[in-house]
């Protein structure tokens, strides 16, 4: 069930690809456009590198989070999953390691390119390649319990990102803060293993609560 789930929902996504490419698209728009607009000051570039990048790999993974349940609990299929005989919390976990599959990794994989135009090193580089690796499940999982939480309400992006931005806080830290401190020449490793700790955390505790919250917006 784990697996058909993660399937389907890679082929649909396959079959929407625009409001994938929309996600990524966004992504490298915004993290181009501080390069343009600052200059080619090196320093300084180097500086605003670690906030940028993970701001803007934040806003975009918020742009997915609506597809994580939208589509299913229009059309009944997430209701039809809710009585399977299945763990929901094993279906939750499937559906977000979908939507990270398809949302995240495409910016994982394009952000050492962009970080070029940073002017940063090879190692800064692998480090923020690694604290998106690291960090990027977090965000899937937390927000798809406020994904769960607005289901099938009015405005629900803007209540979205008010549940969700002030827990994303953490992993931007973290994340950025791994970054600035290879940038700076100091050791990255407590960084990343701050976001290692946070994205076992949210694996252990999110999958149960975005199936409560299912529960309760369901019925």
């Amino acid at each position: 069930m784990f697996r058909w789930v993660v399937w389907r929902d890679l082929l649909l996504a396959w079959r929407r690809r625009s409001d994938v490419l929309a996600t990524l698209f966004f992504f490298i728009i915004v993290v181009s456009l501080f390069p343009l607009g600052i200059g080619p000051e090196q320093q300084l570039l180097r500086t605003i590198a670690p906030g940028v990048v993970w701001v803007a790999a934040l806003l975009a993974s918020m742009l997915a989070l609506g597809r994580t349940f939208g589509n299913d609990y229009q059309d009944g299929t997430l209701e039809q999953l809710m009585l399977t005989p299945q763990p929901l919390y094993l279906i939750v976990l499937a559906k977000v390691l979908a939507q990270w599959l398809v949302s995240e990794v495409p910016l994982v994989l394009v952000a050492p390119v962009l970080g070029l135009q940073f002017g940063l090193s090879q190692n800064t580089l692998a480090v923020m390649t690694v604290s998106l690796l690291l960090g990027t499940p977090v965000l899937s999982l937390v927000g798809s319990i406020g994904a769960a939480l607005t289901l099938g309400l009015r405005s629900a992006n803007v209540l979205v990102a008010l549940l969700v931005l002030p827990l994303y806080i953490p992993v931007l830290i973290f994340g950025a803060g791994a970054i600035e401190a290879t940038v700076s020449g100091a050791e990255a490793q407590p960084y990343l293993l701050l976001l290692g700790a946070t994205l076992v955390l949210a694996l252990t505790l999110a999958p149960w609560a975005t199936a409560a919250a299912l529960r309760i917006s369901v019925e």
